[in-house]
C-alpha cells in the first residue's frame, strides 16, 4: 500500500495543496451484495443481504469483515452473531473464523427498532423561519438527531415542539434533517419543515451549490496562507468509531481553508466544506498534522480545555427550495471558542 502520510516538508508559501496518492485513490469494495445499504443502523423494515468474499479481502477475521461491509461497530456485528444472524457458506460460525476467497456469506438483518420521538420545549436560537424551512444555530454540546442510547434532549426532540410540521423523508428518527452536524460543533443548519424543501436542499448539498463554511481553532501555525486538503475519508480500520484518511471503502472528500490568525501554538483557520463527509474537517485537519484544538477523537491529549472541538459552523449559503433567492445566514462565534480565541490573542499581543 502507498504510504498516506502527509508530505513532511512543505516549502513556505501562499498556498498548498494536499493530494492523496493517486496510486492509493478510494475504490469499491470488491463484494456481491443484494439490498445493501450504506448504514445498517438506517434501515427501517430489516432483510437478508448476501456478500461473497473476494481475494482482496482475505485472510480476516468474520467479525471485522462483517464492521467493514456492513459499515457497524464490532459491538453490533456480535450481537448478529450470537443471535445467530450469520451463516458462511450456509453454516453457524463464530466471530473469530477466518474467511477464504468466495465465501459467501447471508446476514439476517433485524427490523430496526421503532421509538417514538417526543416534542420538547427548548429555548431554540433560531435564524431565520418560513413555511419551507427553519435555520438553526446549534449550540456546542447538542446532538442534532435521536439515535440509539440518545432519544431525548435533541435538537429534532426540540424542533417536533417548534414546528410541528418537519419533511418526513428521512423517517421519524431524522425528520427534516437535510445535514448535520457533531454534537460539539455548534453552528448553523437548515432544516425542511416539507417535502418539496427537503428534495430541493439535498440536491443542492448533492450539487454542491449548498456553501458551508466553519472556523475552527488547530494545533500549530502554517507557514502558507490557504490550502486544499483532497483525501478521501472511509471508516477507521482500527476504531470503527472513527473516521480516516483511507483508500479502503472511503468516498472523495475535498477541504478548502484558509489561515485568518497565527498564533505561537494555534491558527485560527476559516474551512469550507466541497463535499460533507463524517467529520471531514476534523480528519483532514489532523491528517496534516493540525487537528482541531480541543478535539477528543482526533486531536492530542493535550489541548486547550473546550469541552469538544473548538469548530463553529458559522456561514451557511444556498437558494431557497420555493423563491428561488439566494440566502446567505451568520452566526457568531460559540461563547466558549470567543473566550479561547480572546485570549489566544491577549497573549500574542503581551508577548
Amino acid at each position: 500500500m502507498a504510504d498516506t502520510s502527509v508530505p513532511k516538508s512543505v516549502e513556505d508559501g501562499e498556498e498548498i495543496t494536499i493530494e492523496f496518492p493517486e496510486e492509493s485513490s478510494p475504490a469499491e469494495m470488491d463484494v456481491t451484495v443484494e439490498e445493501k445499504e450504506d448504514d445498517l443502523d438506517s434501515k427501517d423494515e430489516g432483510g437478508i443481504e448476501t456478500f461473497v468474499v473476494s481475494q482482496d479481502q482475505v485472510p480476516t477475521r468474520l467479525d471485522k469483515y462483517l464492521c467493514a461491509v456492513l459499515d457497524i461497530s464490532r459491538k453490533r456485528a456480535a450481537n448478529l452473531l450470537d443471535e445467530k444472524r450469520v451463516t458462511v457458506n450456509d453454516r453457524p460460525v463464530k466471530a473469530s473464523q477466518k474467511l477464504q476467497a468466495g465465501d459467501v456469506l447471508v446476514v439476517d438483518v433485524p427490523p430496526a427498532q421503532s421509538m417514538e420521538v417526543l416534542p420538547e420545549p427548548m429555548d431554540l436560537d433560531v435564524i431565520y423561519e418560513d413555511s419551507d424551512l427553519i435555520v438553526i444555530n446549534k449550540p456546542k454540546g447538542m446532538v442534532v438527531h435521536p439515535a440509539p442510547g440518545h432519544y431525548s434532549h435533541t435538537l429534532v426532540n426540540g424542533l417536533l415542539d417548534h414546528c410541528k410540521d418537519l419533511s418526513g423523508i428521512n423517517g421519524v428518527m431524522r425528520p427534516g434533517i437535510v445535514h448535520r452536524i457533531d454534537k460539539d460543533t455548534s453552528g448553523l443548519l437548515v432544516v425542511a419543515k416539507n417535502d418539496l424543501a427537503h428534495e430541493s436542499l439535498a440536491k443542492q448539498l448533492q450539487d454542491k451549490t449548498c456553501h458551508r463554511k466553519y472556523k475552527a481553532i488547530v494545533h500549530h501555525p502554517f507557514s502558507h496562507t490557504y490550502g486544499t486538503i483532497n483525501a478521501p475519508i472511509g471508516r477507521d480500520e482500527k476504531d470503527r468509531q472513527k473516521m480516516a484518511v483511507t483508500a479502503k471503502n472511503s468516498k472523495p472528500a475535498v477541504t478548502h481553508f484558509t489561515v485568518l490568525e497565527n498564533f505561537k501554538d494555534y491558527a485560527y483557520v476559516e474551512c469550507s466544506l466541497e463535499t460533507g463527509r463524517t467529520h471531514q474537517i476534523r480528519v483532514h485537519m489532523a491528517y496534516i498534522k493540525h487537528p482541531v484544538a480541543g478535539d477528543p477523537k482526533y486531536g492530542p491529549r493535550k489541548t486547550l480545555e473546550a469541552n469538544g472541538q473548538l469548530l463553529h459552523a458559522y456561514q451557511l449559503e444556498f437558494v431557497h427550495p420555493r423563491t428561488g433567492e439566494k440566502m446567505t445566514f451568520e452566526a457568531p462565534l460559540d461563547p466558549t471558542f470567543a473566550r479561547i480565541l480572546g485570549e489566544l490573542e491577549q497573549e500574542k499581543e503581551n508577548a
